[in-house]
């Protein structure tokens, strides 16, 4: 049994124009560090095409008809200053949808006990009713209520550790105590939320980090707050929201983190999943835009994933 990943051709052909650093060269880049010997046993798989059900698990039926309606023939639409769609937008959208909650159907079938979605576009900061930052719909979000209706957990756990907050995600379950949400990010940054003193209804742990700040950090904030908050949730299935632009050398940020904290991390999150999860984890990619350092980080989250850290 091996890890599970998901990708598909139509998130290559999400085409967000000339210099915009959410570009198909990133899973292209993933694409060639996952080529070496040691991922052979990857079991590659084509995302399917999710659905507007699922979709809805999230986001209401008039903030999908704005969003797929936007997307134009030729050219380019803008939903925001950041976020842009062109013909095939629509489609990578909702393969990247897809990608999420297949890999949630995998691990509760015992195909694998983890996977990760090489996706595009990024979901994390998609509000219930609104695009922003790269982002459509909030695919990890839609996963976590679709393997609650699909699966009949109770408890589903999201770690974030993308440079940048995920307002989409902690809008969506901020009243919801079923899901916890914990975050690590640059503060302040973009998009501006993610104070300590935002915790929802005690499910939402946000630990700020200041620009400048690397591994000890960042592992601090693990060991001191959020893996003993993960344990004392106990959850059924561990979603990562997995953006490696907090690696040193990303242009779209100011933290320090290199590959073997990403190795690191994801090592103690299998470690939480496997006491209480049966071993249950998708990773769904977000951030990361210096396009070395994305391949390497994702080539070592993966190798650890794999069994091979």
């Amino acid at each position: 049994m091996t890890t599970i990943y998901f990708s598909h051709q139509s998130f290559l052909e999400h085409d967000t124009g000339l210099g915009h650093p959410e570009n198909a060269d990133r899973l292209r880049a993933i694409e060639r560090a996952l080529a070496a010997n040691e991922f052979e046993r990857l079991d590659r798989r084509d995302a399917p095409r999710g659905t507007r059900e699922q979709i809805r698990l999230i986001h209401g039926e008039r903030y999908i008809d704005y969003v797929l309606d936007a997307v134009p023939q030729e050219g380019f639409s803008y939903l925001d200053g950041d976020t842009v769609v062109s013909p095939r937008s629509g489609e990578a959208a909702l393969h990247a949808v897809g990608a999420a909650c297949a890999a949630v159907d995998a691990v509760f079938a015992q195909a694998s006990t983890n996977a990760f979605c090489a996706v595009r576009p990024p979901g994390h900061h998609a509000e219930p009713g609104a695009a922003m930052g790269f982002c459509l719909f909030n695919n990890v979000a839609i996963a976590a209520e679709y393997a609650r209706k699909q699966h009949g957990i109770e408890r589903v756990a999201i770690v974030d550790f993308d440079v940048h907050h995920g307002n989409g995600t902690q809008n969506a379950f901020q009243a919801k105590k079923y899901v916890m949400y914990a975050s690590t990010h640059q503060f302040p940054w973009y998009p501006g939320t993610g104070k300590s003193e935002e915790t929802g209804v005690g499910n939402i742990i946000n630990v700020p980090l200041a620009a400048g700040s690397g591994s000890k950090e960042f592992r601090s904030a693990f060991v001191e707050r959020i893996l003993p908050a993960l344990n004392r949730f106990s959850p059924e299935l561990l979603l990562i929201s997995a953006g490696f632009d907090a690696h040193r050398n990303d242009p779209l940020a100011n933290l320090n983190l290199v590959e073997d904290d990403y190795a690191w991390v994801t090592s103690e999150l299998m470690a939480v999943a496997e006491k209480h999860a049966e071993g249950r984890l998708v990773s769904v990619l977000e951030g990361g835009y210096n396009l070395g350092a994305l391949g390497k980080s994702v080539a070592a989250h993966v190798s650890v994933l794999m069994g091979r850290g």
